[in-house]
């Protein structure tokens, strides 16, 4: 990392990012679950427990609320300020990161944080009404598009445009995987349900979640649980596929390190790499044959690995020597 790039600046920004996408992952996760179950009566109707397995965060909701029903699982994700994941605590946890670094990013990115952050406080305040959360995860969704637009927009891409994108990606890399895992363990179909037009609107739900329908459909055509599972994981050209994450995101830590592509002088260069080819190099059927919960649940380890070596080769010296006013939370395997 470069001289003119304090860790204290570096870190606040790849927070900052993580946090946003967070946010905006945990409002997919919730509106596509809301689509499915939306008139499917009981058949679907424990659908929303597996959210909180997306997210990791089972034992703090058990502590809270006991049993998952609807109404305490949205409540959880949404406006819960006791959990560290919720969209509001995401999203005030990117503003504190944001004003630390007020001189690092521009103008218009800090308004749009603060507009978001206004739009949460609001809705948590007027408690909008949960039984149909459309509307909320839509606005949050475009409040996120909007900030990753105007970073783009109007930010110089240097090294603290490259640590934001590189948090971005990460986290986005994370929550793919995730609601993969939980998704395809869901959705398999018994072999009477195969083809049928419920197990179709399923697949296109996880789709939907990471507004993948329409490039999905326009290379595969027909959708099946093997070419989900192959474009969700190994695309490299769909922008929340894991393997372009991780190709964008190696992208940047080489231009962070000033290290040639397939070079390292940082643990996590090293790491990254590593994560990088393996993704190259792996088919759908290798994923199969090793099991997808199996396959995903190593992925999960090697990114928290990736993540805190990150953090012990870029941030350890600010975080050593700065008082505890505020923890990063990394993603919960």
């Amino acid at each position: 990392m470069g001289a003119s790039m304090l860790s204290r600046v570096a870190e606040a920004v790849y927070w900052m990012a993580r946090y946003i996408e967070r946010a905006e992952n945990v409002a997919r996760f919730i509106d596509v679950n809301y689509n499915l179950t939306l008139g499917e009566g009981s058949a679907l109707g424990h659908q929303w427990a597996p959210l909180i397995y997306t997210t990791g965060d089972e034992a703090l909701f058990e502590e809270l609320y006991g049993q998952p029903t609807r109404q305490s699982v949205l409540q959880f994700l949404t406006y819960d300020q006791r959990n560290p994941n919720s969209i509001i605590s995401c999203v005030n946890n990117a503003r504190e990161n944001a004003r630390s670094v007020r001189d690092t990013i521009t103008v218009p990115m800090w308004q749009q944080i603060n507009t978001f952050y206004l739009l949460v406080r609001s809705a948590a305040r007027q408690g909008q009404p949960l039984s149909d959360p459309n509307d909320f995860c839509d606005a949050v969704k475009i409040a996120s598009h909007t900030l990753l637009g105007l970073t783009d927009a109007t930010m110089s891409q240097n090294e603290a445009w490259h640590f934001g994108r590189m948090g971005m990606l990460m986290e986005r890399a994370d929550k793919t995987s995730r609601i993969v895992d939980v998704q395809y363990y869901l959705l398999l179909p018994t072999a009477e349900e195969i083809g049928g037009s419920l197990d179709v609107v399923r697949w296109s739900a996880l789709l939907r979640s990471a507004s993948a329908l329409t490039m999905y459909r326009k290379l595969y055509g027909r959708i099946t649980p093997t070419n989900v599972a192959r474009f969700l994981i190994l695309d490299a050209e769909f922008p929340r596929a894991m393997h372009f994450c991780l190709v964008r995101a190696q992208h940047s830590l080489c231009q962070i390190t000033g290290s040639p592509m397939g070079t390292f002088r940082f643990q996590s260069e090293q790491r990254m790499g590593r994560l990088r080819m393996e993704l190259d190099y792996t088919s759908i059927d290798d994923i199969i044959r090793e099991g997808m919960h199996e396959y995903i649940d190593r992925f999960q380890s090697q990114l928290n690995g990736l993540g805190s070596a990150i953090h012990d080769d870029f941030f350890r010296l600010h975080t050593e020597s700065a008082e505890p006013t505020q923890t990063q939370s990394q993603s919960t395997s």
